[in-house]
């Protein structure tokens, strides 16, 4: 090989590593001159090339920064938090538990219910006690001030407005019933 075919392909090998490490995928160079006819000098476009990817190894990484994976390690898990005080130990009014509903609506239909069976509710503030297939001013409350009482069509909707014990008393074949409710 010449000397200046050397140098040429130096050029040539220099501009690809620039490329390379840059990051970019490695393409050849284009040809200067199109095709002709065949010349016994080698030139610019005759002179073969080496690939970049196989004569030279593209950078992984810095000292300073790993080289990319394309598996990341899970994360560790957060530390545990101090709470200062005592915990909790019972859920707030809202939440619903075992023994006590949330704020929802809890349908009576009297046709369907055995009364005697049921003696006790509990709910949040907030929920509805819907009783189904009575008439007007029959249903009452002992605490009526934490309550909302509405009748209309055969349906007596209490909604529970505040925190406290409300006994509700349904008549129903020449009984009255008392059912007693815990709104939290």
């Amino acid at each position: 090989m010449s000397r200046t075919s050397f140098r040429r392909v130096v050029v040539v090998l220099a501009a690809t590593v620039g490329v390379a490490a840059c990051g970019a995928d490695a393409v050849s160079p284009l040809p200067v001159q199109p095709p002709g006819p065949t010349r016994t000098t080698p030139t610019p476009s005759t002179i073969p090339t080496i690939s970049a990817t196989s004569a030279i190894p593209t950078p992984t990484g810095s000292p300073s920064r790993p080289p990319p994976t394309s598996a990341r390690p899970a994360a560790p898990p957060p530390a545990p938090t101090r709470t200062r005080g005592t915990p909790r130990t019972t859920p707030p009014p809202t939440d619903a538990t075992p023994a006590c509903q949330g704020a929802v609506r809890y349908d009576l239909p009297l046709a369907e219910t055995e009364i005697e069976l049921l003696k006790s509710l509990c709910f949040a503030t907030g929920a509805v006690l819907r009783i189904q297939g009575i008439g007007p001013g029959l249903v009452t409350v002992d605490r009526p001030e934490l309550v909302s009482q509405q009748y209309e069509a055969g349906v007596v909707d209490i909604r529970f407005v505040r925190p406290g014990t409300v006994a509700v008393t349904i008549p129903k074949e020449g009984r009255e019933h008392t059912i007693t409710v815990v709104v939290r």
